[in-house]
């Protein structure tokens, strides 16, 4: 295929020459890493320092990203897509990034996770319809991906009956992180596949220099931005932690982009959803 011909490295190591396990299981470990630290992060920012600021957060990530994708040596000189391409990309990754870290102050972290987990089922469908792509599953993926869904249901149900901390503003919130998701997954392998040349760094920087703007107005119609930074001025170290959950995180959007690009979104997903419930498991023990 023509994505698997195009050179691709992970922080230096090269994925191109090694056998297809092994670029998955290198790939799937920074992701899981990455992840995994995010996971806890999140958990501590909301939990326990009681920062419920998604599209802050998110904010400040972004800026991380930058900073470290600059520090790793990549200019927009080195682009192979116009900025145009990322614009529709950057709206709905830092819309799915506000509203999934948002969505925690209503809703309990587990819930939430299992909640991303049915990503793979829209993330499937919109694949069908993405200009570029228009792949198609065998009916027993969906029907996998379906029981998927059943068991989030079930699990929901009964979570609604049980947590102190579950409300249906923060479903609602996640519902549109997971239809955002639907588009991200997607749009990002149709660039790769359309532009195979496309390097996960020029991805993710594109996505974030263009989509900062798209976080300022969500900020200051909730009131968010202002809150945010009276709450980080009188305890800078959360700070502290935002930058630490952006710097694991950017190991695990830079995994996910090279799994994209090597094995498409819908594995990716379902990648996204073993690492989900394994995190929900490391959150409980916790």
């Amino acid at each position: 295929m023509k994505n698997e011909e195009q050179a691709r490295s992970l922080f230096g190591i090269c994925l191109t020459d090694r056998p297809r396990w092994k670029q998955f299981l290198i790939c799937s470990s920074g992701f899981f890493f990455g992840y995994i630290v995010n996971g806890i992060c999140e958990e501590y920012v909301y939990n326990r320092l009681q920062f419920s600021y998604g599209w802050y957060f998110t904010f400040v990530q972004s800026f991380v990203y930058v900073l470290l994708i600059y520090l790793q040596g990549f200019t927009p000189k080195q682009m192979v897509n116009p900025w145009k391409t990322y614009v529709k990309l950057s709206a709905v990754l830092m819309g799915s990034h506000g509203l999934t870290k948002g969505s925690l102050a209503f809703l309990n972290y587990p819930a939430q996770i299992m909640f991303k987990s049915t990503k793979v089922l829209p993330v499937m469908v919109m694949g069908a319809f993405i200009p570029g792509l228009r792949r198609k599953y065998p009916a027993h993926e969906y029907a996998s991906a379906l029981l998927l869904v059943v068991g989030l249901i079930l699990f929901t149900l009964a979570d609604a009956q049980t947590s102190p901390n579950f409300s249906m503003v923060g479903v609602v919130m996640i519902s549109g992180a997971l239809i955002m998701d639907a588009f991200l997954g997607n749009f990002q392998e149709a660039i790769f596949t359309l532009s195979p040349e496309t390097t996960q760094m020029e991805m993710l920087f594109c996505s974030s220099v263009v989509g900062l703007p798209f976080l300022i107005p969500p900020m200051v119609l909730t009131g968010e931005l202002f809150k945010a930074w009276n709450s980080c001025s009188q305890h800078p170290y959360v700070y502290l932690v935002l930058v630490f959950e952006a710097m694991a995180t950017f190991v695990g959007q830079v995994s996910v982009l090279s799994l994209i690009a090597l094995f498409g979104a819908a594995t990716t997903a379902m990648v996204h959803s073993s690492h989900n419930h394994f995190l929900v498991l490391i959150i409980t023990l916790i």
